[in-house]
């Protein structure tokens, strides 16, 4: 390609570029061997979440440098950084989840400082876990730089005893195991081919559902999401992305241009109609909020109140994220939305298309394996339900794909725990009763601190063959990994006085899946009562650090559980310095 003269004029880099008093900036560049020409070029941040955590991170480092030859190709400068994870997959099950949900504000917020302390121009995130994808998605809103993102992609299936397995077999595992119901030779086995590959967990978990949102909200190449960490194209979409931040440079096409309430409804949609992690209805509002937008979990729960569940993933249904990407991936899923009239076509991209541009270009049609007609869906009602009542005012949410209709109401007594400990040991051992609901509270946003989520619990019941005989409740969150009638996100949460810290033993709950309804057999007057001589929030030993200060800023998980004002708190915007 020629040589291309850029002006820099408008640019943030021409802070640390343009001008003699400069001259110390570019001194440091030369150090690093650049030339005046890389210099005069646009600055591309290309962050990554690489560590040595987890399989879903070790790939990124890899292909950033696909990133950064597709940023090169097309005249831009690279500067690569990373930023951390906490990988869900080793946090879960102890007290290391509570750094999970933080760690999300934290990429966020690392990426932001980067790029501020640097003055880029643009940015390319790589992430491959859980919190790491919102996070990365959040710090391109919220900078509102020309954005691309690029998911490390999914881990390949094991195979064991014939079948596709992934780590929710093996969680699932533990719970037959303590049962008696496989042996310590039967569990090892298990364990050492459930992963055989890099990439993140394969079922339609939260990194896979929030890989999927980064193509439908727009700021993703289409059908990027899919490809498995292993696949030598997820470098060709790493070089086509660099390159594609190049273009919406020229173009001044910003992340607020793309992230905007519609495109948020549509990446809703294809949550929904996935079966996706209830996780994405913290993380969507989450997103809003970086652009200013009014976009909570009732508006989330909405858009999955009317959206077909038609797409058969794990943990609800039978296939893996590459069987999805076998089968035309999203852009095909987006195809088929459209045909249901659910998709707003004229949202911008980070091509310079809209989707509906993007999806005439979409010539394979939907299988009916993996990916069903929506005309004929799994059901009629999307794979994830908003529930609201006098026990959660500010609301709730529960996966319910792969339910049947008869499954999706409970009513039961309540068997309090005060934290997942408690929960775990009594699931371990026993201790609990079919017909019962139980209630795990303290573990919100600021209460747990950090909103663990619960899947050494729901796994250990449901390979106890108690999963459709028992339902649990909590203020914290469930794994997208959860299957079983678990409702996550209670709000307000027990450290805010809300009425799940003041339920007790015995009282009976009813969880209304069809009718969205969360309530509690207990007069508002009784309640009433009971708030008087609450004793306040559960003691917690996180009383210095990064906990600590977190669990004084988080707001509640109906707005996202964010930790700062927002785009609507802004005076200044990064990319208009």
């Amino acid at each position: 390609m020629p040589k291309k003269t850029w002006d820099k004029t408008t640019l943030p880099s021409r802070h640390v570029t343009m001008g003699p008093a400069r001259a110390p900036h570019r001194s440091y560049y030369y150090a690093m061997g650049m030339t005046e020409e890389d210099i005069a070029q646009p600055f591309v941040g290309v962050a990554t979440c690489w560590n040595e955590a987890a399989p879903c991170n070790i790939a990124l480092s890899r292909q950033a440098q696909a990133v950064k030859l597709g940023v090169k190709a097309a005249h831009g400068t690279p500067r690569e950084f990373t930023t951390i994870t906490v990988t869900d997959g080793i946090a879960m099950g102890h007290e290391g989840m509570r750094s999970s949900l933080a760690s999300r504000d934290a990429i966020a917020d690392t990426v932001e400082l980067t790029m501020r302390g640097h003055c880029y121009d643009a940015l390319v995130g790589l992430a491959g876990c859980d919190k790491s994808l919102p996070g990365m998605m959040m710090a391109m809103v919220r900078l509102n730089v020309p954005s691309v993102f690029i998911y490390g992609g999914s881990i390949m299936p094991g195979k064991f005893q014939g079948r596709d397995v992934t780590v929710q077999d093996v969680f699932e595992a533990v719970g037959r195991h303590q049962a008696g119901q496989n042996s310590d030779e039967e569990l090892t086995a298990l364990e050492k081919v459930a992963c055989p590959s890099a990439g993140a967990c394969g079922g339609q978990f939260t990194a896979n559902t929030m890989a999927c949102v980064s193509e439908a909200i727009g700021l993703a190449l289409p059908n990027s999401a899919g490809a498995p960490a292993p696949y030598e194209s997820r470098d060709a979409y790493g070089q086509a992305s660099g390159e594609a931040v190049m273009a919406l440079i020229e173009k001044n096409i910003r992340a607020r241009d793309i992230v905007t309430r519609k495109s948020l409804e549509n990446a809703a949609r294809i949550v929904a109609c996935t079966g996706g992690s209830t996780n994405a209805g913290l993380h969507l509002p989450a997103i809003a909020h970086e652009a200013g937008i009014d976009f909570d979990l009732f508006d989330v729960c909405d858009i999955f109140r009317d959206t077909p569940y038609f797409v058969d993933l794990k943990p609800g249904g039978k296939y893996v994220a590459v069987d999805m990407y076998e089968a035309g991936g999203v852009p095909v899923v987006m195809k088929e939305l459209r045909k249901a009239g659910l998709i707003h076509e004229d949202c911008l991209t980070v091509t310079g298309r809209t989707i509906g541009e993007e999806i005439d270009l979409i010539e394979r049609e939907a299988d009916g394996r993996v990916i069903y007609p929506a005309s004929a869906p799994l059901s009629k009602t999307g794979g994830v339900v908003g529930l609201k009542g006098n026990l959660a005012p500010e609301g709730a949410i529960v996966k319910v794909a792969g339910m049947s209709r008869e499954e999706q109401v409970f009513t039961g007594p309540a068997r309090i725990f005060e934290c997942e400990e408690d929960a775990f040991e009594a699931v371990k051992s026993r201790q609990y009763k079919e017909g019962e609901v139980l209630v795990i509270r303290n573990e919100g946003p600021a209460g747990g601190p950090g909103m663990r989520e619960m899947l050494a619990t729901t796994a250990a019941l449901s390979g106890q063959g108690m999963g459709k005989k028992v339902a649990l409740i909590t203020d914290g969150r469930f794994s997208g990994a959860t299957r079983g009638f678990c409702v996550g996100h209670v709000g307000p949460e027990a450290a805010h006085a809300g009425p799940i810290g003041l339920i007790r033993d015995g009282d009976m709950i009813t969880i209304d899946a069809i009718r969205g309804e969360l309530s509690v057999d207990v007069p508002d007057e009784e309640m009433a009562e009971r708030k008087k001589t609450w004793a306040g929030p559960r003691p917690t030993v996180y009383t210095s650090g990064a906990l600590w200060k977190y669990a004084q800023i988080v707001g509640g998980a109906r707005l996202g559980a964010v930790t700062h004002p927002g785009a609507r708190g802004e005076s200044h915007v990064y990319a208009d310095q």
